[in-house]
Formats: C-alpha cells, structure tokens, sequence
C-alpha cells in the first residue's frame, strides 16, 4: 500500500534538507546573448561591456529572468536523492502523477556576471492538499530554491508551485461556459 502523499512530504519539510546542484557552466558572455536574443530582451547592460562597465559592472550582465537558467538540469547527469525528488515520488506513486507549473516567483539580490558559477540549493517550503481542482484533485507543492555564486553569496531566489494531479478522465470534464 503506498503512503499517503502528504504525510510524507510533512516529515520531508520538517527535514529541511536541500537537494543541491551545482551548475555545469559559469555565466558566460555568449550564452548571455543567445538568452537575450531568445526572450528578446535589449537592455544594453546585457548586450555591451561599455554601457555595462558605465553602470558600474565588471562586464555585460545576464537578463535577471535567466537566473534558473543556469542551474537546470543536465538530462543526461545523475540526480541524488532529496527531500524534493522523495516528495515527487510520494506524489507519483500516490496517484498524483501529473504535474502543471502554478507560479513561480524570483528574488534577484544582485545581478550576474560572466564567471559566476552558481549552486542552487533547493528545499520544499509547504504542500497543500489534496485539492479539488478543474485537472483533478491534487496537491500544491512549493519549493523555494536560492542560488548562491562562486563565493557561497546569495545571488536572488525562486518559489515555484506546482500542482501534482490525478487526471480526470476527459468523458468526466466539466466545462465552464
């Protein structure tokens, strides 16, 4: 019998552990651009060293929007085991497997810069549920990651929610009108 999803991730929180990840590439100045040109972003910080050095940065900065960027998962690289990857299992293997973004909010404590090698650092802050909700009932996970460069300093922070469903079947959706 699996357990129940959200005693799990109760013990899990109380915990306090962080799954953490080191990113596999500094900042850099060609993937600045790509980001840039990617998201369509023009602020000339980002895009020459002379306006950047002017506002008083040591080189371009990266769009602040990117600051996930740099950490996320290599697909092919090996996961340890965490508090967050043990609260998605729980969810998964109580019948809540499918997953929809809710929100995500980021802090920027300053901005980056090319050498800048950032570690996340990743925990869950709270569940809520199960939730009746228009997918199916669920739960609302959120983790709180913050990311600190090369020096341990903290560089700005994410809260992402995500919703952790049992799919309703499509015969048995209600629709708004």
């Amino acid at each position: 019998m699996t357990a129940d999803p959200l005693n799990v991730i109760r013990g899990l929180i109380e915990r306090r552990s962080e799954r953490v990840s080191i990113a596999r590439d500094a900042v850099n100045v060609p993937m600045i651009h790509h980001l840039c040109d990617a998201v369509g972003d023009r602020d000339p910080r980002c895009l020459d060293r002379e306006v950047a050095r002017a506002a008083g940065y040591p080189d371009v900065i990266a769009p602040a929007s990117s600051l996930q960027v740099w950490n996320m998962a290599n697909p092919g690289e090996a996961r340890t085991a965490s508090a967050v990857e043990a609260a998605y299992a729980a969810l998964a293997d109580g019948g809540y497997s499918a997953v929809v973004a809710v929100n995500c909010d980021q802090e920027y404590d300053r901005a980056l810069v090319p050498g800048d090698l950032l570690t996340a650092h990743e925990r869950i802050e709270s569940v809520a549920g199960p939730k009746r909700t228009g997918l199916g009932e669920g739960f609302f996970l959120t983790t709180v990651t913050r990311y600190t460069d090369q020096h341990g300093e903290q560089v700005g922070t994410m809260r992402f929610r995500t919703l952790w469903y049992r799919p309703v079947p499509q015969a048995d959706r209600t629709e708004d009108r």
